[in-house]
């Protein structure tokens, strides 16, 4: 199964997805993107995409898909089964964010928020239907921000297919449910078999309430900031600091630093080219 490659290492990230069927090859399909982990501050955020031939959507919807929130861990982890059942028709693919990525995406010197990584990952994962032979004719997007203009972006970058964005598309369309469910067992899966860097021993208590100081934790979260403001243990870095630790080599920063001019002597020593001597 493809996610067992997550759950070895599931803060490796990366594509995973499931053998494209061999009827959404040659019919028109439908393809549904949704993701999970947006909003947690631990653990990775999943974006999915389902897709199955038009005319086999009753088949779908007969498998009892819906909105991944509205039901519990067991229930998503038994439909997903049925999805992986129903392989010879539908077919899913997988982009896994871990947290490192997220961060470092978010707290580089170019901003680059979290709606424009969720709007390049979507895109990413429809091309990556569409470069497998997928014969992708309709698109339904849960949306990432406002609903006309992802729309607008999406129909941009893939002229040729009809294209829905809609807030809460989990719970209008059967094909995005489907997605719903693939990235949030996905995701479960890969908080569930999260390996710490840190020796925590043997039995670790998988109640991530309050959660690790690790890689797990996305540090460019207003969660975690607070957490770390109120609860962390302050260290100073010799880089930053350095006039406060003699033995500490000078700031990176400081090679980098404009020194400031000379200031100009007043006008009077001005006009009359008028120097002064450091000594006679």
């Amino acid at each position: 199964m493809a996610l067992a490659e997550l759950e070895r290492d599931p803060a490796g990230g990366g594509l995973f997805a499931s053998p494209v069927p061999p009827p959404c090859r040659s019919r028109p399909c439908v393809l549904g993107v949704d993701e999970a982990g947006r909003g947690p501050v631990l653990g990775p955020m999943v974006y999915a995409v389902c897709y199955c031939p038009k005319e086999e959507l009753q088949e779908l919807e007969a498998l009892g898909v819906a909105d991944s929130k509205t039901l519990s861990e067991a229930e998503r982890e038994r439909r997903f089964g049925l999805l992986e059942a129903a392989g010879g028709l539908l077919g899913w693919a997988l982009q896994v964010l871990p947290p490192q990525h997220i961060s470092a995406c978010m707290q580089q010197r170019a901003k680059y928020n979290l709606n424009e990584l969720s709007h390049d990952t979507a895109m990413q994962l429809i091309q990556h239907a569409l470069d497998n032979g997928v014969q992708v004719a309709e698109v339904f997007v849960d949306t990432v921000g406002p609903a006309e203009k992802y729309e607008a972006k999406l129909r941009g970058r893939f002229p040729g297919l009809e294209v829905t964005v809609r807030p809460k598309a989990d719970a209008l369309f059967p094909i995005v449910s489907a997605a719903s469910i693939c990235a949030k067992v996905a995701r479960d899966r890969a908080v569930k078999c999260w390996n710490f860097t840190e020796d925590l021993g043997d039995d670790i208590d998988r109640d991530y309430g309050s959660g690790y100081p690790n890689g797990l934790v996305r540090f460019s979260w207003g969660t975690a900031q607070e957490l770390l403001r109120h609860g962390g243990v302050p260290v100073t870095w010799a880089d930053e600091d350095p006039s406060q630790d003699p033995s500490a080599p000078p700031s990176v920063l400081s090679y980098f630093t404009r020194s400031s001019p000379p200031p100009l002597p007043h006008r009077f020593f001005q006009e009359r080219s008028l120097k002064a001597l450091a000594e006679l």
